[in-house]
């Protein structure tokens, strides 16, 4: 979750623009999601970037949706949701120290849209190319990140934020052409409860309803599609037994302590971005990669691996 630290040779510099518009939805798309109501930067008082927001020549693959893990307010109303804009941005950039709020677009409560970082409105009606955001290290450059108001572990979004969710991504997957299923949670690549277990395990309905909205029917597959489990401490199962014998620990299918200090010491060898003993995104795949019977722990445990998902372009030395 962090500004820079991307080849430049990839960059739009003025040169070369994708040909045509926004991409069509695959075969059997019937119809293009109209745009929602956005509050666009200017007009909920974003400060200017600290400086130029970096645009690059390639259109987004998916959308990664967020919750900002704050206090799930009674207050729906447009002055609310400013006042939460106001807040991200000024964290982001005063106490992070990025160029900008992090994410592209932000969902409040009541269901108000509003414009994150910069020129995320004007590129993405253009169809055509990316805002560089700071809302999932190594997604920046491939996704568009939605933060929706509230905390979401064990209650669900209001239905004012949920059907804005709904249109907000319709319309993303129409101007970009992102298939409804390429949509994910933060934990899928990082090791977070991002977005919260509840928001989180209602995904698939959500890749579910965008397609309808698009006039498109997408099956059990493509709804929810195989994601590594997220592990926490209290957790039990297959799972975690898996997770215990790949980290060479007790295998008593519980997660507890001992299972989760394991994770960390694992985190601080591999140099994830977090280090917190949560086993997600991140950590998994590198957990299964380094060990010769990862595949056959995995589907001992019936945990079939994701399939393959973009990611940033890795920096180029000098650039």
């Amino acid at each position: 979750m962090t500004d820079g630290g991307v080849p430049r040779r990839s960059v739009l510099t003025g040169g070369l623009v994708l040909a045509g518009g926004a991409v069509l939805l695959g075969a059997g798309t019937a119809q293009a999601a109209e745009e929602p109501s956005i509050l666009p930067c200017d007009e909920w008082g974003a400060r200017p970037p600290s400086r130029p927001v970096t645009i690059w020549d390639q259109r987004p693959v998916k959308i990664l949706v967020h919750h900002t893990a704050t206090p799930n307010v009674a207050d729906f109303s447009r002055e609310a949701a400013i006042a939460l804009a106001v807040a991200i941005q000024k964290f982001h950039m005063d106490h992070r120290g990025w160029i900008d709020t992090g994410q592209h677009f932000t969902i409040s409560r009541g269901g108000v849209l509003l414009e994150g970082r910069h020129r995320s409105l004007e590129i993405l009606r253009a169809g055509r190319q990316q805002v560089e955001g700071a809302h999932c290290t190594g997604q920046n450059v491939v996704s568009i990140g939605i933060e929706n108001e509230g905390t979401y572990i064990d209650v669900d979004p209001p239905k004012a934020l949920w059907e804005k969710l709904r249109e907000t991504c319709a319309y993303i997957c129409t101007q970009y052409g992102i298939p409804p299923s390429e949509l994910y949670g933060h934990r899928d690549f990082k090791d977070t409860a991002c977005p919260g277990d509840n928001l989180y395990g209602a995904l698939p309905r959500l890749r579910t309803e965008v397609a309808q909205l698009l006039g498109r029917r997408i099956d059990a597959a493509e709804a929810a599609p195989p994601r590594w489990p997220l592990l926490r401490i209290g957790d039990v199962g297959p799972a975690v037994r898996a997770a215990q014998e790949l980290l060479h620990v007790p295998v008593t299918g519980g997660y507890d302590v001992r299972t989760a200090e394991a994770v960390r010491l694992f985190q601080i060898a591999h140099g994830t971005e977090e280090v917190n003993g949560i086993l997600g995104g991140e950590t998994w795949p590198l957990l299964v990669g380094q060990a010769e019977n990862g595949s056959a722990v995995l589907a001992k445990a019936g945990i079939t691996p994701p399939p393959p998902s973009a990611t940033d372009p890795q920096p180029v030395a000098g650039q």
